[in-house]
C-alpha cells in the first residue's frame, strides 16, 4: 500500500451480525460514518465526502476534552461492498488504510489494515493505534446493532 518495501502494518479484524452490504454502507454513507468513526469519546463532523477514487474526505474529530482534529483523506480505490482503500495525509500520521469487507457465517467480517512507513515514531505509536482501531470497530458494531434494533 505504501512505497516502502517493508511497511509497518497494523491489522484489526472484526465480525459483524449484519451482511456485507450493511457493513460497507456504514462506511460509504457520510451521515452514518460520522456517527461511529474514531475511538471512544470522539464526535465527528464530515465537511467533505467525495466517495470515488481520487475523491477527498475531510472529517473533524472532536475529543471529549474539546480538542478538534481536522483529518484529510483521499480515496484511492473503491470496490462496491468489497473494498475501500484511502490515504490519510499529514500533518499527522501519513498512512494508507485498507478496509476489506467479506462474507462471514451469519454476517460479515471487516479486515482493517493500516500501512505506515516504518519510522521510529510510527513504531512507537503502533500499539496505541491498534487499540484505537479496536475501539473504532467496537463503535461500528454498536452503531450497526442500534440501527438493527431501531428498524425492528
Amino acid at each position: 500500500m505504501t512505497e516502502s518495501s517493508n511497511p509497518l502494518q497494523i491489522r484489526n479484524e472484526r465480525t459483524f451480525l449484519q451482511d456485507r452490504d450493511a457493513l460497507f454502507s456504514a462506511v460509504a454513507d457520510p451521515a452514518r460514518l460520522a456517527r461511529w468513526w474514531g475511538p471512544h469519546g470522539f464526535e465527528n463532523r464530515i465537511t467533505a465526502f467525495d466517495f470515488r477514487p481520487g475523491g477527498n474526505w475531510r472529517i473533524v474529530m472532536t475529543a471529549s476534552n474539546g480538542n478538534a482534529f481536522d483529518n484529510h483523506w483521499t480515496f484511492l480505490a473503491i470496490e462496491d461492498d468489497r473494498l475501500i482503500r484511502t490515504r490519510h495525509h499529514l500533518p499527522m500520521h501519513d498512512f494508507v488504510l485498507e478496509m476489506r469487507f467479506d462474507d462471514h457465517a451469519g454476517g460479515s467480517r471487516l479486515v482493517w489494515v493500516m500501512e505506515f512507513e516504518p519510522t521510529e515514531e510510527n513504531q512507537a505509536i503502533a500499539h496505541f493505534l491498534k487499540a484505537a482501531n479496536d475501539q473504532n470497530l467496537e463503535r461500528l458494531d454498536n452503531f450497526l446493532q442500534e440501527e438493527t434494533t431501531d428498524v425492528r
